[in-house]
């Protein structure tokens, strides 16, 4: 059975999603439609990449997915031909690690890839005299897309190959001699703070050294990292990462909707500056604050 999944910054409140999957089940007899998310905000195509980097590797070969985020094509008019403020934007179709991507072209892939290459990119030239096609594109043109890849239909047949996209910024980690500098790069709904710093980044300090992770501010620290939220008390504060090797902070047990989570507790939000300090022997002279 075909794997269609649906991103969207459409959020649920409205009839969108309901008539996207109305659509999708007229169009398509077995399908499986999977929602990874439609909290994104409104035209954050980074989050949009993030939730997806951190999910695909699950999906099975074939897998297509709907990236409904900042979606409506942007045409170039003639008049603007040799501007470089109006860049048009495109339906696109990416190939990579086997499962098909479909998205309009706004710095989306560029995010959701960063060092890596797609396994191929075409690009879909909208109808202007489809108008419907720029009206809610998720259903009126994505979908038709996906329509097309399950019937096999060669995507040279409806698209041009292309080898360039445009890039949004997901920031990285700073790396310095004994500091890793890192953001918050999303609040789950539990409240719990993802940030940019690797386990990789992590392991770049030096072993074996003290260490503490600070944040909000540097009002507070934890000086261990832990394998599960469980590992400390209920109430605690924890440092961990994730199944995607991301730092995480967290209270065990918190949430948004109880005792309150560590954006809460801890007063931060998505863009709030953490970093990790080492102090091997005879350092700490040379740490800057």
């Amino acid at each position: 059975m075909q794997i269609l999944t649906l991103t969207s910054d459409t959020g649920l409140q409205d009839y969108y999603i309901a008539s996207l999957k109305g659509a999708i089940l007229k169009a398509i007899k077995e399908v499986q439609i999977v929602d990874i998310s439609h909290s994104i905000k409104p035209f954050d195509v980074a989050s949009a990449a993030f939730q997806m980097q951190c999910c695909y590797k699950d999906f099975p070969d074939g897998t297509i997915h709907l990236i409904g985020v900042d979606s409506e094509p942007l045409i170039q008019p003639p008049e603007y031909s040799d501007a470089t403020t109006f860049v048009s934007s495109y339906p696109t179709i990416m190939k990579f690690h086997n499962q098909y991507f479909i998205s309009n072209d706004n710095g989306f892939f560029g995010a959701f890839l960063d060092d890596k290459d797609p396994q191929e990119l075409w690009r879909y030239t909208v109808d202007k005299t489809n108008a419907s096609e720029l009206k809610y594109p998720m259903k009126n043109c994505f979908l038709h897309l996906a329509k097309r890849i399950m019937d096999e239909e060669p995507l040279s047949q409806f698209t041009e190959a292309v080898n360039k996209y445009k890039k949004a910024l997901i920031p990285k980690a700073v790396i310095e001699e004994f500091i890793v500098r890192g953001i918050v790069i999303h609040v789950d709904s539990f409240g719990n703070l993802i940030t940019n710093i690797s386990k990789a980044d992590f392991e770049r300090l030096p072993k074996d050294a003290p260490y503490e992770i600070k944040f909000a501010n540097e009002k507070y620290y934890i000086d261990h990292i832990s394998e599960t939220y469980n590992s400390v008390q209920q109430g605690e504060r924890v440092a961990l990462f994730n199944e995607n090797n991301l730092l995480e902070i967290a209270i065990n047990r918190g949430a948004r909707q109880s005792t309150g989570g560590a954006d809460i507790l801890f007063g931060m939000k998505q863009g709030d500056r953490l970093r990790i300090e080492s102090s091997p022997a005879g350092s700490r002279k040379t740490l800057l604050f």
